[in-house]
């Protein structure tokens, strides 16, 4: 696309987000957006499709919802971008610069973001489950479960019952980007608020005092925040507003 065709999307989708008369959604699903000057453009909501956006600088550029199903992100500047809730399902993000970036909740699953520049980058929420190639800065950034010994875990079940939840020494755990954490087994130290605690999950799963709690199938897939595990968060007032 020419930059005289890449303004007329933007001045239509701009009117499209201020819900003004002969607004129009920017559609660029395909386009040949390569090297394109995106800086701090309002894309939020575009749906970007395969776009080819290899070389393009998207500095400060307004993301948030956007469609990059399947986009080419190469070498691309995204550099203080806001991706917040975005997908990038199945983007090629090699090499993309997201320093800075809130990429909070979207949606990296089938990405790759080997060589990408994620430094700062906000990762919380987001969907990294079947993505290729993660740095191994995003894993040990994102790591909030001690990898080592025993631990205290607090879990929600229903009817506002607390557990407190003892995570043994040798039991696998993981966490995602997010908060929510998951064990393989726990041991049940104490019940606030009833006798025992039942899972909000499955409806039947109880926690009583001085049992071991093992869950059906664990997931290896530390990325998968809501695979088999105990789940359960390592501070009592996130549990409680859970």
């Amino acid at each position: 696309m020419t930059p005289e065709q890449i303004k007329e999307v933007l001045e239509l989708h701009t009117a499209w987000l201020r819900n003004q008369a002969g607004g129009q959604q920017a559609n660029l699903s395909g386009a040949n957006l390569r090297g394109a000057d995106l800086r701090g453009a309002n894309l939020s909501g575009a749906n970007l499709h395969s776009a080819d956006l290899r070389g393009a600088n998207l500095y400060g550029a307004n993301l948030h919802s956007a469609n990059l199903y399947g986009a080419n992100l190469d070498g691309a500047n995204l550099d203080g971008a806001n991706l917040y809730g975005a997908s990038l399902y199945g983007a090629n993000l090699h090499g993309t610069n997201l320093y800075g970036a809130n990429l909070y909740g979207a949606n990296l699953d089938g990405a790759d973001p080997s060589g990408a520049n994620l430094s700062g980058a906000n990762l919380y929420g987001a969907n990294l489950s079947g993505a290729k190639n993660i740095p191994a800065k995003v894993t040990s950034t994102t790591t909030i479960t001690p990898t080592s010994g025993q631990f205290i875990g607090w879990k929600s079940c229903q009817n506002g019952v607390l557990v407190k939840l003892m995570v043994g020494k040798n039991a696998k755990r993981s966490n995602a980007t997010g908060r929510k954490c998951r064990a393989e087994y726990v041991k049940v130290l104490e019940v606030i608020g009833a006798e025992f605690g039942t899972s909000k999950h499955d409806r039947h799963t109880e926690y009583r005092v001085g049992k071991i709690v093992r869950c059906d199938k664990w997931n290896e897939d530390r990325w998968v925040e809501c695979g088999g595990g105990i789940h359960f968060f390592l501070t009592r007032i996130e549990a409680e507003n859970y």
